[in-house]
């Protein structure tokens, strides 16, 4: 034994246990996001053409992966490290980056209630470039799709706006068998058909409004999230909250960590000579040491 002695005070072994049992999960799914990214890129060649990141005119969904894994990555290393070696500058940074996070997300909310209409004009500029590199990328296709499919719209105010896209446009001189038309998730849903028709919605803007509403949502896809916003408040709500208590909770208890350590540290009392060991030195020496 050294012989060091603590005054009164021992770090929490349930807080130090439970924030690394909680962050090594956010530690190894920052990893399992980072590795689909990183295997996403490798499909398509992107790690062997890395300036080919850039070229694509609309949002990458890997990068999805990539960021918010990166971030769990981070988050997961310090507060998972941070507890289990009692490291103080881990834990502190722990408790800086999730409040970093927390207020950036506060703030975002506040300027997407205040900030509505901007928000809506950027959201249908986004959407826009989107529809532009629809063929460009397949993990965007899908992510459209999607989009379309499970809200029941189509592009981002109407059909119409597929026009922005160089395979859809209705222009004269647009050799594209889908000239007029738009993706299949545009279509309306037959319950009766078990195969889908990806063929669906083929010339379908050179027919009248009318007829267009019997084949595809014509409703676009701006309209449609606000209108899923409203009916799903509650949720919404909830979700942003149960997140923001989860934070909180997270450095609430990563600085109850660290004041435990630092008291320990503080508390810390050398022990008396008696207990010291003699180093392997002369006698002299030792006198020395004990003087």
């Amino acid at each position: 034994m050294s012989g060091n002695h603590y005054k009164g005070h021992e770090v929490s072994c349930c807080i130090k246990y439970f924030i690394f049992g909680f962050n090594i999960l956010f530690w190894l799914l920052g990893m399992a996001l980072v590795g689909i990214g990183l295997w996403a890129w490798s499909e398509k060649g992107v790690l062997s053409n890395i300036s080919s990141i850039t070229d694509l005119g609309g949002l990458d969904p890997v990068w999805l992966f990539m960021v918010v894994g990166a971030v769990m990555f981070i988050l997961g290393f310090a507060g998972c490290i941070g507890a289990l070696r009692e490291n103080t500058f881990l834990l502190k940074f722990f408790s800086v980056f999730l409040g970093i996070i927390f207020f950036l997300e506060l703030t975002t909310g506040v300027l997407a209630f205040v900030f509505k209409d901007w928000i809506k004009d950027q959201l249908n500029l986004f959407i826009n470039n989107n529809i532009r590199a629809y063929r460009d990328d397949i993990d965007l296709q899908n992510l459209i799709d999607f989009t379309q499919e499970y809200w029941e719209c189509c592009g981002a105010f109407g059909a119409d706006d597929w026009n922005l896209n160089i395979y859809f446009n209705c222009t004269d001189g647009n050799p594209s068998r889908e000239k007029c038309g738009v993706p299949f998730s545009c279509c309306t849903k037959d319950p009766a058909e078990d195969v889908i028709n990806t063929q669906c919605g083929y010339d379908i803007r050179a027919k009248p409004d009318s007829e267009q509403k019997d084949h595809i949502n014509v409703k676009g896809c701006v309209p449609q999230f606000e209108k899923w916003l409203q009916d799903n408040l509650t949720l919404v709500a909830g979700i942003f909250i149960g997140v923001a208590l989860l934070q909180i909770f997270g450095i609430c208890l990563a600085q109850n960590l660290v004041s435990d350590i630092e008291a320990v540290r503080a508390s810390w009392v050398p022990p008396p000579l008696s207990m010291r060991r003699l180093p392997p030195y002369s006698s002299k020496k030792a006198s020395a040491y004990y003087s």
